[in-house]
């Protein structure tokens, strides 16, 4: 069975600057994606000044739909998740699952560390053919600690709720920019991220390592900020998946949409009752 899914750091639907409305151009570039799941981070449940100020017609349009982003953003017969996280006088938001097969169950974990930061991770159960796939959609805080006890959370949460044989996909925005929490993940989970084996290296970087008995220095891609990425927030780990292809979305369009770039990973079972 092949998945083809993507992450996605929305920003709420509005530009960086002067929270300029980008959801209808969301929804055009999310169905670019033509991913069969869709992890979402900082999606909006309900924004009532947004709503007030841009949900009304102009020549024909709604520059805010009247619907959840997360349902407005779903391709048609697709299925949606929705974790509340942070939640506000005029509104609330959180993480989301867009899935081209139905979520059969779907729960969210409250991680907040402390009052000022809201954070969730989104565990749904998919119903793809012939087996069941565990999807977490992840946006862990600021503050270095925070994020670390978070991932602690993480690997309790996937270790009780998914057996070892059962296929896992875990995505969002980590906001690890030092990449401490990768191998936490690899050793407690047996995940990999996309970009282990598909990352760009640098060949003699590779052959000194070689030389030295070490082993090759893995790094996931660079997503933020979308305009220039630099650092590397947003990953897709994997478990029981061959990894065929990831990449991040560049470009003018994706600098205009959001703060972070997305990235879109074309992935085959290996693991579990389906594989083939």
């Amino acid at each position: 069975m092949k998945i083809r899914v993507a992450t996605y750091n929305i920003h709420k639907g509005v530009s960086s600057l002067r929270s300029t409305p980008r959801v209808i151009a969301l929804k055009k570039a999310i169905a670019e994606f033509d991913a069969n799941v869709v992890f979402l981070q900082e999606v909006q449940g309900r924004h009532d000044r947004f709503q007030a100020r841009f949900g009304k017609e102009d020549r024909g349009h709604r520059h805010w739909p009247e619907t959840a982003q997360y349902d407005y953003f779903a391709p048609d017969a697709h299925h949606t998740a929705y974790g509340m996280n942070a939640v506000y006088d005029h509104g609330h938001h959180g993480n989301a699952l867009l899935s081209c097969w139905p979520i059969e169950n779907s729960h969210n974990h409250d991680v907040s560390d402390h009052a000022y930061e809201q954070r969730g991770i989104l565990h749904c159960i998919l119903g793809a053919p012939e087996c069941r796939v565990h999807c977490y959609v992840v946006h862990l805080g600021l503050f270095e600690g925070s994020r670390g006890r978070q991932t602690a959370s993480l690997i309790e949460a996937v270790n009780a709720s998914a057996k070892p044989d059962e296929p896992v996909i875990i995505a969002g925005d980590f906001n690890d920019w030092r990449n401490t929490l990768s191998d936490k993940l690899r050793n407690a989970l047996g995940v990999k991220e996309v970009f282990d084996e598909l990352g760009p290296r640098s060949p003699m970087g590779d052959m000194v390592r070689s030389w030295a008995g070490r082993q090759p220095r893995l790094a996931p891609a660079r997503t933020f900020p979308a305009m220039l990425p630099w650092f590397r927030l947003d990953r897709i780990y994997v478990r029981g998946f061959k990894v065929n292809n990831a990449k991040v979305m560049h470009g003018p369009l994706w600098a205009k949409l959001s703060d972070h770039a997305p990235i879109v990973a074309e992935l085959e079972l290996t693991q579990g009752p389906c594989a083939v």
